[in-house]
């Protein structure tokens, strides 16, 4: 062990995080967010449980690093008892994306590089334990923008996003922005 490292700096415990996204996603949830929570971490995941329909992202992006998404249910014991329809898409470019539609707990593996989403909550009958797991210490994703001279590609890292309402505040996706999501 690194002698500027204790073992006790290897453990966080989870703190509640408070969310408004709206009643289809149950609050508080958990997260660690990788080196923020333990400094040198390369792993960045969330615990969400999802009570209803919701276009979770809108808009395709990719990860320089490894992602894996898990849907699972969230009625526990019993991860298997699944009741829901969710639309995901991944694929090369974003012009060219294939969908994908999960009925049963699902892993996805995304390589680094591929392009995905949107991802649809279309139909929630039962509560949805919904992870994603990156493999980078600070979540970001690069999204691609089009501005007069054509596309460009923007990062948008846990790092540099700053909440909308609250400027000297880090970004913690509490959902407090997100009027409009919900059912779409």
């Amino acid at each position: 062990m690194a002698d500027n490292i204790s073992y006790r700096d290897l453990i966080y415990e989870f703190v509640p995080q408070e969310t408004y996204w709206g009643d289809w996603c149950h609050s508080p949830q958990a997260y660690f967010r990788g080196a923020r929570d333990i400094p040198g971490a390369k792993f960045n995941v969330g615990f969400q449980i999802f009570k209803g329909p919701v276009l979770l992202e809108r808009e395709p992006h990719f990860h320089r690093e490894e992602e894996y998404l898990f849907f699972l249910g969230a009625v526990f014991p019993d991860v298997f008892d699944f009741d829901a329809e969710i639309e995901f898409f991944m694929g090369d470019s974003p012009d060219q994306l294939e969908k994908f539609v999960i009925t049963k707990p699902t892993a996805i593996r995304l390589p680094p590089l591929t392009w995905h989403c949107p991802l649809r909550f279309k139909r929630v009958s039962k509560p949805v334990l919904f992870q994603a797991a990156l493999l980078h210490g600070d979540f970001g994703a690069v999204k691609r923008r089009e501005g007069p001279d054509g596309f460009y590609y923007v990062y948008e890292g846990e790092s540099v996003r700053s909440c909308v309402l609250e400027k000297n505040k880090r970004c913690v996706f509490c959902g407090r922005c997100f009027k409009d999501f919900g059912e779409g």
